[in-house]
């Protein structure tokens, strides 16, 4: 092969890495929006009982109120989530952009990738925080049907 081909090899094969962070982020982007449209769906019905007389109901006016901060919770980590996606495709054309412009920016594509990552750990803070409200909000319904 001749050098330009080796080095075309070479950027499409550094590509690879940020493309596998990007479906790795995908994957957890789609499981957190079903659980927001789980989630949204919950809170409609809440607020269909609330609307058909229930309201001053403690009890229901507490599990809408944990609903919308689950809900809350799911939105920040699907920004968290879609802001890490766009740093991984920055860096796999920051990868690109440098090969091409002869290693002239070669802190791009780690900035980009770093700062990835770092959505991806503030989005699996706000995932584990849904998943304790969730857990919560399912113990304190459990007691509310028991009392």
């Amino acid at each position: 092969m001749t050098p330009a081909i080796d080095s075309h090899y070479a950027v499409l094969t550094a590509m690879l890495a940020p493309a596998l962070l990007m479906a790795a982020t995908g994957s957890l982007l789609l499981s957190a929006n079903n659980r927001l449209a789980r989630v949204v769906d919950r809170l409609r019905i809440l607020l269909t009982l609330w609307n058909a007389g229930e309201r001053g109901h403690a009890a229901l006016e507490n599990q809408i109120l944990r609903h919308r901060r689950r809900s809350n919770f799911l939105l920040r980590a699907c920004l968290f989530l879609y802001c890490a996606l766009g740093s991984f495709i920055g860096t796999s054309l920051a990868l690109a952009v440098d090969a091409l412009s002869g290693q002239r920016i070669p802190l791009l594509p780690t900035v980009m990738g770093l700062l990835g990552m770092a959505f991806l750990l503030g989005a699996a803070f706000y995932l584990g925080r849904e998943v304790l409200a969730a857990v919560r909000s399912f113990e304190a319904e459990i007691r509310d049907e028991m009392a």
